[in-house]
């Protein structure tokens, strides 16, 4: 989706456009990077990455087939004349260096794990190189006149008038997404689309509730996809064990210990990695390397794989302590097996009795996408603090729409009509007080 957007600000009959493609991770924004490589390399554009280790750019006059790494300052210069059309990167593209000259698109893909004001900066950076009051200096041939220099010229200032910036278009993605009542709510000027179907040949996931009885037999069923030359993902909520000399510790199956006791005890023929955030990214990338071209092929690890990781070849996951995740974020990691043709399996643990936690982990194997995940749980914990102090200014009003989406909907259109008929609401004089305070802001996502 991303990929066939920024198409068509690339084709658009303005040209020299720009686009912004935000990741949180340097990991996926790689993946991005060579992805978009592969679908416009056919096409006289230009494309960078631009992370917190370095900066590349395709096409490259070095290597010819392919990118090449370049300066940070080379590439800052590059994206600010608009020579670079497309420039993918993580926290690194809101930094105050980066300036676009014409800003028409921006993307942020995992919307959920990035902040409000983070989200705002990107959207925010077109037209800054432009839009800038100053003094412009220039020289002129001053030889004939009285006084003039004997170099025979002279520098004068003149004032420049500020140019307006555009306001890009956005696109928010997430697999996690908030829910639908409530984003109705905190995003008016948003349209939401969800994509309920999969990519062709793709069969639904098989989810199941394991209780601590029927381990055994659901690793059996793995041992057979893993003889098939399949791969399973093991995901813990811990790194380590607890300190047993704390008596807070929260009891939770660990990624060491739990690789260790797969190994020794239930997969000894298969070889096993780590993979947690502790780890440098050298580390990092070398199991993911291993992982993916089939040399280890059990990972253990934490959530650190919800959002980094897309390797075609692991169809089966197992979610330990799935208690102690959010349903919406269960859903984000079960993602991670639903990248092929083969019958995919997710297989979620639980040590809990808690009749009301295995009820609330059974709507996993029901639901049809994220927005039902979310509005599920937002329904059993309640809204919580959603953004801090007194929920993060949110109104009683929106609070109680968060149990009536009919009313949010016809909220909605009300105000679409109300402003088609009446653009600069004449006839709403409290209303149209109230939207001033707001001119200022491009996007309230």
């Amino acid at each position: 989706v991303a990929a066939a957007t920024a198409y068509a600000v690339m084709v658009s009959e303005q040209r020299h456009l720009q686009v912004a493609y935000m990741c949180p991770t340097e990991i996926l924004a790689t993946q991005h990077f060579e992805s978009f490589i592969r679908f416009f390399s056919y096409m006289p554009i230009q494309i960078a990455l631009i992370t917190g280790s370095g900066c590349k750019k395709f096409p490259s006059k070095v290597n010819p087939k392919g990118w090449t790494d370049i300066s940070r300052a080379q590439l800052l210069k590059w994206v600010a004349d608009g020579s670079i059309s497309v420039v993918i990167g993580t926290h690194a593209l809101i930094q105050k260096s980066v300036i676009f000259k014409n800003l028409a698109y921006v993307i942020i893909d995992e919307q959920h794990r990035f902040g409000t004001s983070q989200r705002a900066r990107l959207v925010k950076k077109s037209g800054v190189a432009m839009g800038t009051q100053g003094l412009l200096s220039t020289s002129e041939d001053c030889s004939s006149l009285p006084g003039g220099s004997r170099k025979g010229e002279f520098r004068k200032t003149e004032k420049v008038t500020p140019v307006l910036p555009l306001t890009p278009h956005l696109l928010s993605m997430t697999a996690t997404p908030i829910p639908r009542t409530l984003a109705l709510t905190m995003y008016g000027d948003l349209d939401l689309t969800v994509l309920d179907q999969s990519p062709e040949g793709r069969k639904q996931i098989i989810t199941e509730l394991v209780l601590p009885n029927g381990r055994d037999d659901v690793y059996e069923n793995i041992r057979r996809e893993l003889q098939a030359g399949r791969q399973l993902y093991v995901i813990c909520p811990r790194i380590d064990e607890p300190d047993p000399d704390k008596e807070a510790a929260v009891i939770a199956k660990s990624v060491k210990e739990e690789a260790r006791r797969l190994k020794e005890k239930v997969f000894p023929e298969f070889e096993i990695g780590i993979l947690h955030g502790k780890m440098t990214p050298k580390e990092k990338d070398l199991t993911m390397e291993q992982f993916n071209n089939g040399t280890i092929k059990i990972l253990c690890a934490t959530s650190v794989v919800e959002v980094e990781v897309n390797v075609t070849n692991a169809t089966t996951i197992i979610i330990e302590g799935a208690e102690r995740f959010g349903l919406a974020q269960l859903h984000q990691l079960r993602g991670r097996v639903m990248r092929s043709s083969h019958q995919s399996y997710c297989y979620v643990f639980t040590e809990t009795n808690s009749a009301k936690s295995i009820e609330r982990l059974k709507a996993l194997q029901s639901a049809k996408n994220g927005f039902e995940l979310a509005e599920l749980d937002l329904s059993q914990r309640g809204a919580g603090q959603l953004g801090g102090a007194r929920q993060w200014g949110v109104s009683d009003i929106a609070m109680e729409a968060l149990q009536n989406l009919k009313m949010v909907e016809a909220a909605r259109t009300e105000a679409i009509r109300m402003i088609s008929e009446d653009a600069n609401l004449e006839a709403c004089p409290i209303l149209k007080k109230a939207v001033q305070t707001h001119t200022k802001d491009s996007h309230f996502e």
